[in-house]
C-alpha cells in the first residue's frame, strides 16, 4: 500500500510530471477539449504566469507526483478579479483514491485565504466522478452549455458549478 498523499506548492522541477499527467487526458479522455498532447515548453508559460496569487499544487506519494490542481482567473476583464476557475487532474493509475478530494479541498482553502469569492468549475457533463468531487465539496450546477466542445468525433456539453465562498 502507498503512503499518504502529500500536498504542496508545484515547482518548476514538477512540469515535466504535470504535463505527463495533463497529456494522458489530452489523449484518452474529454475531461480536457485539448487535442493535441501540449509541450513542457507550453506547460512552463502557463505555470509562470500563475505566481502566489492564483496557486499551482501538487499530490505527491513516496517522491511521485500522482496529481495536481490550479487556480486560475476566471476572466481577463477586472470585475472578474475576486473568481478563479478551478483544476484538478489526478494520474490515472491514483484516481479513485481520494486524491483528486485532498486537491480541491486544498485549492478552496487557499481560494479563501487569497479573498476570492467565488470558484468555478468547467466539467464535461460525461464526467461523473468530476461532477460528484465538485459536489461533494459544495460546488452546485449552474449551467449546462450543449454541444460546446468538439473532441473524438464527437459533440460535447459542459457543466458549469460553482461555489461562493464566505467573506474573508
Amino acid at each position: 500500500m502507498c503512503s499518504t498523499p502529500q500536498i504542496r506548492e508545484a515547482t518548476a522541477e514538477d512540469l515535466g510530471a504535470i504535463e505527463g499527467i495533463y497529456n494522458h487526458y489530452v489523449i484518452h479522455s474529454a475531461c480536457t477539449y485539448q487535442e493535441t498532447p501540449g509541450s513542457l515548453e507550453e506547460r512552463r508559460t502557463w505555470f509562470d504566469a500563475h505566481g502566489p496569487g492564483y496557486p499551482i499544487i501538487v499530490a505527491e506519494i513516496d517522491g511521485k507526483i500522482v496529481g495536481y490542481g490550479s487556480l486560475s482567473p476566471f476572466h481577463s476583464r477586472s470585475g472578474y478579479r475576486f473568481t478563479v476557475e478551478n483544476a484538478v487532474y489526478v494520474r490515472d493509475e491514483f484516481r479513485g483514491r481520494g486524491i483528486g478530494g485532498l486537491l480541491l479541498g486544498e485549492l478552496i482553502r487557499r481560494a479563501h485565504l487569497l479573498g476570492f469569492r467565488a470558484i468555478i468549475a468547467c466539467v464535461d457533463a460525461e464526467q461523473t466522478a468530476s461532477l460528484r468531487l465538485h459536489e461533494r465539496h459544495g460546488f452546485v450546477r449552474c449551467g449546462l452549455f450543449r454541444q460546446i466542445g468538439f473532441k473524438f468525433g464527437r459533440w460535447l456539453d459542459v457543466v458549469y458549478l460553482e461555489l461562493v465562498l464566505p467573506p474573508t
